[in-house]
């Protein structure tokens, strides 16, 4: 059933005179994927893993992440739920939660299997893993709305940063354990065979990208399709909108968040992005090396610490950041545009560290990046 509230700004309290609530409409798209993905992880018409235990997920996933508003919000709605969620399960669904929200890279083909051995089937299983990586997402986007909110109101306009000439390094790269080639990916759970696909789940396919049917992670992921459907409107929305925070800086931040997840296949792909669109990959370089000395101005030292933070301790965020933001030349549009960038690999990361392993080219297995 379509809730009519929109999550994001009831748990900021965004009004419609604020200027922030007005800034997020800046990108329309992105509020209503969000809220639809939002929608779609407690649709009822979700079979295999009850609206109960999803809430308890979501419940437990936002206490572990101090995510006060987004805990008190699914604590409300667990109490009002008409389901009741069998113990044994809640407890495995509760183990996988935590290993995807504290520690991702964790994931492995066990924690699975702990899953099917407590009843769920693929598509549930693909609920939950989606409803997991979403919160990691909608915690991030909550805690930094909720920084800008406290930094006040700020009009700058976006100015073009000077265009960077950095090197370009011999390629590919390999640096503990990330690199810049192209991998491969394999799923842990049987995807979709396109032959037995309902529309729904093509179109849900489609909408990400006319390539994604030749990849086994979305044909998995349309195991559920509207949440696949509303995760790819809003991938290409948040990555690929004109204007904004330069699209390379989007894939820089998406790659620091990667990195720093342990997350090599995400980590790899958009290290290739950036290198397209800058020309350069000495900063790219760093990132795989020392995360925290990574950038090779002022403005890209900014952005990967400040993606540094949503990533691993978005209850931290404060205005001070924003306020450094700006200090460093970012509009609040600029920075709102790295916070969605940040959080959705935040989704991306736990979906591709815990439903599936990377993969050389060669067939072979790629090793875990180091943290």
């Amino acid at each position: 059933m379509t809730n009519t509230l929109d999550i994001i700004d009831h748990c900021t309290r965004l009004a419609p005179s604020d200027a922030l609530y007005a800034l997020r409409r800046e990108r329309l798209k992105i509020v209503e994927s969000t809220q639809g993905s939002y929608d779609a992880m407690f649709d009822d018409a979700v079979v295999g893993v009850s609206v109960a235990e999803r809430l308890s997920i979501a419940k437990h996933a936002c206490e572990l992440s101090c995510a006060h508003s987004l805990a008190a919000h699914y604590t409300q709605r667990l109490n009002k739920a008409s389901d009741a969620a069998a113990t044994e399960r809640v407890r495995a669904l509760l183990t996988f939660t935590k290993k995807l929200i504290i520690k991702p890279i964790d994931g492995d083909r066990k924690a699975i299997e702990a899953l099917q051995d407590v009843g769920l089937s693929a598509p549930a299983i693909v609920a939950v893993g989606q409803l997991i990586a979403f919160l990691s997402y909608q915690i991030r986007l909550v805690a930094g709305l909720e920084a800008m909110q406290a930094a006040g109101a700020n009009t700058a306009a976006i100015i073009a940063p000077p265009e960077v000439l950095g090197e370009c390094l011999p390629s590919p790269m390999h640096i503990k354990g990330f690199t810049n080639e192209v991998l491969d990916w394999h799923s842990w759970i049987e995807p979709l065979h396109l032959e037995e696909a309902t529309p729904e789940q093509l179109a849900a396919i489609d909408a990400m990208s006319p390539t994604a049917k030749n990849q086994q992670y979305f044909r998995m992921l349309a195991h559920q399709p509207e949440m696949l459907l509303q995760r790819s409107i809003a991938f290409n929305a948040i990555m690929f909108a004109p204007g904004g925070m330069p699209r390379a800086e989007r894939e820089l931040g998406a790659t620091v968040e990667s990195r720093l997840n342990g997350c090599m296949y995400c980590a790899s792909v958009h290290a290739q992005r950036f290198e397209q669109l800058t020309k350069r990959n000495d900063v790219i370089a760093q990132l795989f090396e020392d995360p925290a000395s990574a950038g090779t101005t002022p403005r890209e030292r900014l952005i990967v610490q400040l993606s540094a933070v949503i990533a691993l301790t978005p209850e931290k965020l404060n205005s001070a950041h924003i306020q450094q933001a700006r200090a460093a030349g970012l509009a609040d549009a600029e920075t709102l545009d790295l916070i969605h960038a940040v959080a959705l690999f935040a989704w991306a990361n736990r979906l591709m560290l815990n439903l599936g392993e990377p993969y050389r080219l060669d067939g072979t297995l790629a090793e875990k990046g180091q943290l």
